[in-house]
């Protein structure tokens, strides 16, 4: 697989005796929201936006606010009697080894260990297969509340030299450095303003992409604008770096390089969102050439370079493939008519294409869990890597010298195991077998099949300890997705675990907008035709209430950013199907997404309000603009962070001013702010543990849980 291809992939209960005080009959009194008289035009329709102050983030009013809602969320949860009891177990099940897969670069084999309760996973190495490790990156050194987490990194070819960035307090903003392996020194060289970059070597320096210096008080949600490629020297000062790509007419691009493993072609991947991409190339090798040359037009696919077969480049694509094939181009002749079909379309989608020991190894989709396929480069099967079961399988990279390589394996009730492959056999071996405090053959996972509104069969895991019955009243959380191409598989997770242990059944949808079944599933779920995403959500709790597992008193519904965006736009549309909604670092504000950081980027995927016709589709399902005055909703904990400069925080705070105006019904709505954290990208394991805590006592108290 190319080097650093540019990609911008949560009880305790106790039964309530009568008479006794609980946190839900003591009324809330929210914060009150000064309202203001500001008022959009979109096409002819006039639209209020009363909370717009609450964008401004630097403001000591929106700070005020915060911690206003702040203190009577935690007021509001320490009245809930088990919720010390929750992270206790939490803890308990939190606090086991984590052991990532290795990867070999020259003389050391690399890996991620956590040892439990560190906030950070270290970076270890060791000279041999099993011997002593030694600490080669601490990430928990680098701040005192472990908010540092370690971003994209990247070896040089020889192994002599790590360039890696960092993340502080889960910005999108990344600082990159350079380490000499074997005396574990870092070099002079630093990089500020990296953004959704990668790390491609070449020779005795590396590609990455950044943007110019952003205003300090706007760093946080200025539009992102000009993305630039650079070459970096080692040792050179930052200002040395030679400019390698900038777009002066495209301001809303991004760009991203990647090198192919014999440092011969240099790809530069350019986008204008989050779907389609269009690729350049250079042949290295030939000092003559010193432009891009173009390889793939785009925007209407998804072509992908996975690696070069000498002159001649394999890539990834959905062109006439919906589910994606493997093709070999000729950079020299590289029309359409001339590429030559390697690997052909299959029923199942390829989620993924990459390369060690010579070989492709191939990751497909079968009704959204992993298959995985070894490929020779003339696209001749040869072997299928079994799987332990129904899960997910990732890895599966290495270099063409490479005899074996190391996978992981997960599944709802298998945590993470690591998977020795020999390449010339196809067998694998045990090497690593997570130590988790609980017994998986208490539980189960089952895969369930559903119709949608139109007709469409939607999957969805459903998995929970075994011997619950379908008799109408189990506790159900929700868990979707649905957008931006991404597959929603099989997953171990120690919080949901809890969940589970507690008797709650944790459901996974498959909705349409993933990647499924591959871009069809996709396009059937974006623009447009995105209330099909919202129609099979609510279809799946639907389905588990007519099939007796559970009744709307029991069902709560999750997810985080578009998964966000699918819990608001649910809630508001069929507030009486749920009993709690939790919708995390949601895109609430559809009208105006687009406006902040990197939101412009996602208008290929939901559209724009600056378009009449998209304008008009947007508005009808836009959580923020759905909300009714006079509605009972869902008991709601509302999640973001003072630091997410994806999903910027404004979103959820004007959702939750609106939401706190509108409800009438007796449920809480709450909204719970962190400190120091950014949209879920390197938080610390006190954070996700408090979080965990706080997410499932609100969850278990509405549902009325009992133990």
């Amino acid at each position: 697989m190319l080097k650093n291809n540019n990609k911008i992939w949560l009880i305790m209960s106790m039964t309530l005796m009568a008479g006794q005080v609980t946190a839900q009959q003591h009324p809330i009194t929210y914060p009150d929201t000064r309202k203001v008289d500001t008022t959009d035009d979109y096409h002819g329709t006039k639209v209020a936006d009363p909370y717009r102050w609450l964008e401004d983030d630097h403001s000591a009013e929106t700070k005020a606010w915060v911690d206003a809602e702040n203190t009577v969320t935690q007021e509001y949860l320490s009245k809930i009697p088990f919720r010390s009891g929750i992270k206790k177990r939490l803890e308990e099940l939190w606090n086991y080894p984590k052991i990532g897969a290795p990867t070999k670069h020259g003389n050391y084999y690399y890996f991620f260990k956590n040892d439990g309760l560190q906030n950070q996973a270290i970076l270890y190495r060791t000279a041999t297969l099993g011997g002593t490790p030694e600490v080669f990156i601490d990430p928990n050194k680098l701040s005192a509340a472990g908010t540092t987490a370690l971003g994209t990194m990247s070896f040089s070819k020889d192994g002599k030299h790590l360039a890696y960035l960092l993340a502080k307090a889960g910005s999108d903003w990344q600082e990159g450095f350079v380490m000499d392996v074997e005396t574990r020194q870092l070099l002079s060289d630093k990089l500020e303003w990296v953004k959704f970059s990668g790390l491609a070597w070449k020779g005795n320096g590396f590609y990455y992409s950044r943007y110019d210096k952003p205003d300090e008080q706007s760093k946080l949600s200025k539009k992102n604008e000009f993305q630039k490629v650079y070459y970096h020297k080692l040792g050179d000062a930052q200002e040395q770096d030679e400019l390698i790509y900038a777009d002066k007419d495209h301001p809303l691009r991004n760009a991203g390089v990647s090198v192919t493993e014999d440092e011969r072609f240099l790809i530069l991947g350019t986008s204008e969102g989050t779907s389609g991409r269009e690729l350049w190339y250079r042949d290295l090798q030939n000092p003559a050439q010193k432009d891009f040359v173009l390889l793939i037009k785009g925007f209407s696919y998804e072509p992908e370079v996975i690696d070069n077969d000498g002159d001649k480049l394999l890539v990834r694509t959905n062109h006439d493939a919906p589910n994606y094939k493997v093709v070999l181009i000729d950079p020299a002749n590289p029309a359409v008519a001339n590429w030559k079909i390697i690997v052909p379309e299959k029923k199942d989608a390829l989620q993924g294409a990459h390369t060690a020991g010579g070989k492709l190894f191939l990751a497909y989709l079968k009704d959204a869990a992993t298959t995985m396929y070894q490929y020779d480069y003339n696209g001749k099967q040869g072997h299928e890597i079994k799987l332990p079961g129904i899960g997910t399988a990732s890895g599966f990279d290495g270099k063409k010298e490479d005899k074996e390589i190391f996978y992981s394996y997960t599944s709802f009730v298998t945590p993470p195991t690591v998977y020795k492959y020999d390449i010339s056999s196809g067998t694998s071996s045990l090497y690593n077998k997570a130590a988790v405090k609980f017994n998986p053959e208490d539980y189960e996972t089952k895969q369930v099949f559903f119709h949608s509104k139109d007709g469409a069969s939607v999957p969805m895991f459903l998995s929970y300890k075994k011997g619950i019955k379908p008799d109408g009243n189990n506790p159900v959380l929700i868990y979707g997705y649905g957008g931006f191409n991404i597959a929603q598989t099989p997953g171990f997770s120690v919080s949901n675990l809890y969940f589970m242990e507690q008797g709650g059944i944790y459901a996974v949808v498959a909705l349409r907008g993933g990647s499924e079944y591959g871009e069809a599933w996709h396009k059937a779920g974006m623009l447009d035709k995105k209330q099909n995403v919202f129609n099979d959500f609510i279809g799946a709790a639907e389905h588990l209430i007519q099939t007796k597992y559970t009744n709307p008193a029991k069902i709560a519904i999750r997810g985080g950013s578009n998964g966000g965006l699918l819990v608001g736009a649910c809630m508001t549309q069929r507030p009486e199907l749920f009993k709690v909604a939790l919708p995390a670092v949601g895109v609430m504000d559809m009208l105006r997404f687009q406006k902040f950081t990197i939101g412009w980027a996602w208008a290929v995927e939901y559209g724009s309000s600056d378009n009449a016709d998209q304008f008009k589709y947007l508005v009808k399902y836009s959580p923020l603009h759905n909300l009714k005055p006079g509605t009972s909703y869902p008991a709601t904990l509302i999640t973001t962070a003072d630091h997410d400069d994806r999903v910027v925080p404004a979103h959820s705070f004007k959702f939750a001013a609106t939401l706190q105006a509108c409800n009438a019904g007796p449920n809480p709505t709450l909204i719970r702010i962190e400190t120091q954290a950014g949209h879920g990208a390197g938080k610390p394991t006190s954070k996700l543990i408090d979080e965990a805590a706080d997410i499932w006592a609100f969850t278990m108290y509405n549902l009325g849980m009992k133990k």
